[in-house]
């Protein structure tokens, strides 16, 4: 009997020590180490109801399986080496999720393979999930904007970061831009027009830095046209002719993000003469990645390095 009593509470207590083990958090692969963005308390921190987690998503892209990470509040970024030549530039990434999640693989690190065969550094942001930017309410069935720019700040962050850390990192302080996709899109809008004053208080030497895009890319971005009239531009984001050089991508059976997002973004770059690359293909729909399918659109990777080229971002 005292045997069974033992047997017994042995199982017990590792059964309660599994259940409180904390869900897996996302780590880089071996060799790569992520960087707190905030060297002490992140500003207007947020308490989330649960911790970190990252698990696999359901539905299958281009027939493989993608991975997201759920409530950061502790973001980071891993900056990712070129591989052979060094060209000098660097690209900041921000993954979508709706600003609910980050497709952590499908919309970072796979972007990070691809640019670093480029030659290029990337850095992939962990930016803050969720509610840290303008995103869709089912309570109210509405889109809200919150009231403090997690998102941003982080993503502000992160390019003084890059340029205070360029002669370490081998990275042309003038070859630095961004690249987003879906609620990462507008975060790519967002800091290509908010680049003139950090949306926290300065922190140290970083926040000294410039945090200007060089140039931009935004992949099937959201949150950029205002409902139910989507032939406006969203008010939050205002361009002007400083607004850093921009490559806009989007499929015009989106699902997700109407294609009014990349129209009225690339008026308003026009109109203040940005030099800008439009590229809308009819189908293709959301949240591709770099994965290929029988769609051309998913062809854009060389779209992207050929206008790298013309802005002398990447050598001939």
């Amino acid at each position: 009997m005292k045997r069974l009593i033992l047997v017994f509470f042995a199982v017990f207590a590792h059964g309660s020590l599994h259940a409180q083990a904390p869900p897996p958090v996302w780590q880089p692969s071996s060799g790569q180490v992520q960087i707190p963005l905030w060297p002490g308390k992140v500003p207007d921190a947020q308490p989330l109801a649960n911790p970190e987690s990252v698990a696999t998503a359901e539905n299958l892209v281009a027939g493989k399986p993608w991975t997201y990470v759920s409530n950061v509040s502790q973001p980071t970024m891993t900056v990712y080496s070129p591989q052979g030549s060094n060209t000098g530039a660097a690209v900041v990434v921000f993954p979508g999720g709706g600003y609910k999640i980050l497709a952590i693989d499908l919309e970072g690190t796979e972007v990070c393979d691809w640019l670093t065969s480029r030659g290029i550094t990337c850095v992939l942001l962990k930016y803050r999930v969720p509610d840290s930017g303008p995103h869709w309410e089912k309570k109210c069935d509405c889109q809200v904007t919150p009231k403090s720019p997690a998102a941003l700040q982080d993503a502000q962050r992160a390019l003084g970061l890059v340029r205070l850390h360029a002669a370490e990192w081998h990275i042309d302080p003038h070859k630095v831009g961004v690249l987003g996709f879906s609620a990462g899109g507008h975060l790519v809008a967002d800091i290509s027009n908010h680049f003139q004053k950090r949306a926290y208080p300065p922190v140290d030497a970083a926040d000294k830095e410039s945090c200007r895009p060089d140039f931009a890319v935004a992949l099937y971005p959201g949150h950029l046209s205002v409902a139910p009239n989507r032939h406006v531009l969203t008010p939050t984001i205002q361009v002007t002719r400083e607004t850093p050089p921009t490559f806009i991508i989007q499929a015009e059976d989106d699902p997700v993000d109407s294609v009014q997002n990349s129209l009225v973004y690339f008026a308003a770059l026009k109109n203040a003469n940005v030099p800008t690359e439009l590229h809308l293909y009819a189908h293709g729909g959301h949240a591709f990645g770099l994965r290929p399918t029988e769609f051309p659109i998913t062809r854009w990777p060389h779209l992207v390095e050929s206008w790298l080229h013309t802005l002398g971002i990447l050598p001939e």
